[in-house]
């Protein structure tokens, strides 16, 4: 396989709708599919490079790990508690949608990319990471002896 697999996500919710007869689609999560990051890949002679919008997060908000040729990438933001104060706060919350933010997206990484060799960064809201090629094993002519 050479290219990135990238529609995982996609099909989550395959046949767990609730129903005993499974579904032909699968089911949307509108909401989640909003909240997950965009992603592009692109591919040159030496490196497979993905690069996904992370606005307001730092390296220290995501984590990367690869785990048998699947890259996962995740970020869980805790809801921050607010103190609370015997005087009374003449503010209020109004419309509080920003308080949560969590995403898990994985990729199953083609087989010609050299896996001790990923390196990630982080730079202006965009997580990029660089996934180096490597030469693949050509196929071996075996020669037919007679016994």
């Amino acid at each position: 396989m050479n290219d990135l697999s990238l529609f995982n996500d996609f099909f989550d919710g395959f046949g767990d709708d609730g129903y005993t007869i499974p579904t032909l689609m699968p089911t949307f999560n509108y909401k989640k599919m909003f909240q997950m990051p965009k992603v592009d890949v692109k591919e040159d002679k030496d490196t497979y490079t993905l690069t996904m919008d992370m606005p307001g997060k730092t390296e220290k908000d995501v984590d990367i790990e690869l785990n048998q040729n699947v890259l996962t990438i995740s970020s869980n933001d805790e809801v921050k508690k607010e103190e609370k104060s015997d005087k009374k706060s003449e503010t209020k919350w109004l419309i509080r949608e920003r308080s949560v933010s969590s995403f898990k997206r994985s990729f199953t990484v083609p087989e010609d990319v050299d896996c001790e060799k990923l390196t990630a960064s982080v730079k202006d809201g965009v997580l990029t990471v660089a996934m180096p090629r490597k030469a693949l094993a050509q196929p071996k002519r075996i020669p037919i002896t007679c016994a």
